[in-house]
C-alpha cells in the first residue's frame, strides 16, 4: 500500500528517474541482482534504462560485480526457498545490510524518498533493534548460499559480443562442456522436433534456438527449450541450450542467453550446422563454435538474412532496435559513456 501511494506521488511531484538515478544506483542494482541470483531479464532492462539516462552500463560492468558478489539469497530457481520465505527474512533490505556490511554497495547512491541508500539500510537495521535481518532464506556473504558469479557473462567465437548465462540455475557438471550442435531456426520448430520420439540426439548434444533475438523475433523468452521428450523420459533432467533469445528468470537450467550478434544480423549463431562442436567453459567466460575459420567464412558468403517486415510498427522496430548487449532499446535512446570509473574491480 505504501509502494502505491508513493507512486502516486512520485508520479504528481516527482523526483522522475532521472534525477535519481546515476552511475552509482546501477552499480548497487547489479550487486542486488547477483546476490539474490535474479532474472536475466534484468541485465537486459538495467542496460537499456541506463542508456535512456545516458549511462553506459555493460556486460563488462555486469562481470565485474558479479565476480565479487556472491550469491546470498536462498530462492528458487537459484535455491530452495520462496519470495515469501525472502520477505519473512527481512527482504530487500535484510539483503542490503548483508551487502553494505560486506562494503559492496554504494551507500551514497539516491533512493526515490530522496535519501541515500545508506541511510535506508541504516534505518532498517535500527528497526531491527540492531539484530541481522536474516535467516536461512538470506545468507551472510561469511556463509554464502553460493560462490560469486550467480550469472556470468560469456564471450566467444559464438557469441563474440556477448552472452549471459545463469550460473545459480545451472547444472554444476554442464557449466565445462563440449557436444555436437542440433540446431532449430524457430521456436515453433523447436518445439515440433524436441517433441518427437525418433528426433537423433544424446544428452551431450547442445541445442541451438536462433533468429529468436530483437531484430529476429522480438525476443521473446523461448530461450529454455524443453528438454528432448524421449530424453526427459529417460531420465534426462538437463542439457546446455544456446539461443539469442531470452529466458523466464524462474527457469532452471544450462542456458546461454542473449547471444550477441544475434541471428537474424548475422551473427555467429546463423552459421551453426547440426553436428558442428561447441565449447562452453563458463569459469573461462568462453562460450564457442569449433569450426574453421575459413569454412565460417563460407558459410557467411552463402548466408541470407531472413526477410525483414516490410511496413508499421514492426518495421521501424526492425530497423531501430538495439542489440541484446546494448539493451534491446530504440537507437533513438542517448548514447551513453561508460560507468568503469565507478564500477572497478576494487
Amino acid at each position: 500500500a505504501r509502494t502505491g501511494r508513493l507512486a502516486v506521488e512520485l508520479a504528481t511531484n516527482g523526483p522522475r528517474p532521472s534525477q535519481v538515478l546515476d552511475a552509482r544506483s546501477f552499480a548497487n542494482a547489479l550487486t542486488v541482482l547477483i546476490a539474490l541470483g535474479g532474472s536475466t531479464n534484468a541485465v537486459i532492462h538495467l542496460t537499456a534504462i541506463a542508456r535512456r539516462l545516458g549511462i553506459g552500463l555493460t556486460l563488462d560492468d555486469l562481470d565485474t560485480v558479479s565476480r565479487r558478489t556472491p550469491l546470498l539469497v536462498d530462492c528458487k530457481p537459484a535455491g530452495s526457498g520462496y519470495l515469501e520465505d525472502f520477505d519473512r527474512a527481512g527482504g530487500v533490505p535484510a539483503l542490503l545490510a548483508e551487502l553494505d556490511r560486506a562494503g559492496l554497495l554504494e551507500r551514497e547512491a539516491l533512493t526515490v524518498t530522496g535519501a541515500p541508500l545508506g541511510e535506508v539500510v541504516d534505518a532498517a537495521m535500527a528497526s531491527s533493534s540492531g539484530h541481522a535481518l536474516v535467516d536461512a532464506a538470506v545468507r551472510t556473504p561469511h556463509d554464502p548460499l553460493g560462490p560469486s558469479g550467480s550469472i556470468r557473462v560469456l564471450r566467444g567465437t559464438l557469441a563474440p559480443d556477448g552472452a549471459v548465462l545463469k550460473v545459480a540455475a545451472a547444472s554444476p557438471n554442464l557449466l565445462h562442456h563440449k557436444g555436437p550442435a542440433l540446431v532449430f531456426d524457430s521456436a515453433e520448430q523447436a518445439a515440433r522436433e524436441l517433441d518427437r520420439l525418433d528426433l537423433v540426439v544424446t544428452p551431450d548434444h547442445v541445442l541451438v534456438l536462433r533468429n529468436c533475438g530483437p531484430r529476429g523475433a522480438g525476443m521473446p523468452e523461448a530461450a529454455s527449450l524443453p528438454l528432448p521428450r524421449r530424453l526427459a523420459e529417460a531420465g534426462v533432467r538437463d542439457m546446455v541450450r544456446v539461443s539469442d533469445a531470452r529466458m523466464s528468470g524462474t527457469a532452471y537450467g544450462t542456458v546461454v542467453l542473449h547471444a550477441c550478434p544475434e541471428a537474424a544480423v548475422g551473427g555467429p549463431l546463423a552459421l551453426v550446422r547440426d553436428g558442428d562442436l561447441i565449447s562452453l567453459d563458463a569459469e573461462a567466460g568462453r562460450i564457442d563454435l569449433l569450426v574453421d575459420p575459413a569454412e565460417l567464412d563460407d558459410r557467411r558468403a552463402g548466408w541470407q538474412p531472413p526477410p525483414a517486415p516490410d511496413r508499421g510498427w514492426q518495421r521501424i522496430y526492425a530497423e531501430h532496435v538495439l542489440p541484446a548487449h546494448l539493451g534491446a532499446d530504440l537507437d533513438l535512446s542517448s548514447t551513453a559513456p561508460s560507468i568503469q570509473g565507478v564500477i572497478d574491480d576494487g
